[in-house]
């Protein structure tokens, strides 16, 4: 399976926020739709970084209240790792594995198509074994 499939699934919507805003908003955000983390986008798609609650947290951490009126660009991570549409789950998971993130942005043609969390990976993941486990027990009772 790759992320094409899982994005067909899930759908291909993803909350961005433009690096203008400030720590405030994007908490707003958050909070709103329930979510851990943010893309951050230019207007014209590409991706300029990725706000996390930890992002938020390091930022709080270091600069107190004043860090509410900041620029979202100020404290997002930008060394973003991102993943196209024909990139496998496993090249995913090694890469959230290594990088110890949750989050990947799918990009093609250097524009934002989907977000990619831990949760999506995890899920087709056991959904893919527990099939093959199935599988197995067919073949074991009809052989």
């Amino acid at each position: 399976m790759n992320v094409a499939r899982i994005l067909a699934e899930k759908g291909t919507s993803v909350v961005t926020v433009s690096p203008d805003k400030t720590l405030e908003d994007v908490i707003q955000i958050l909070a709103e739709k329930r979510i851990g983390a943010l893309v951050v986008a230019h207007a014209d798609g590409s991706v300029a970084g990725v706000i996390s609650e930890r992002d938020i947290m390091r930022a709080l951490a270091q600069h107190g209240g004043a860090t509410f009126d900041a620029p979202v660009s100020a404290h997002m991570t930008t060394a973003v790792t991102t993943c196209g549409k024909s990139t496998s789950i496993e090249e995913v998971m090694e890469l959230m594995t290594k990088g110890r993130f949750r989050h990947v942005p799918v990009c093609e043609g250097g524009r934002l198509v989907g977000l990619i969390s831990i949760g999506d990976v995890v899920a087709r993941k056991i959904a893919s074994v527990e099939a093959e486990h199935q599988a197995l027990r067919d073949y074991i009772t009809t052989a």
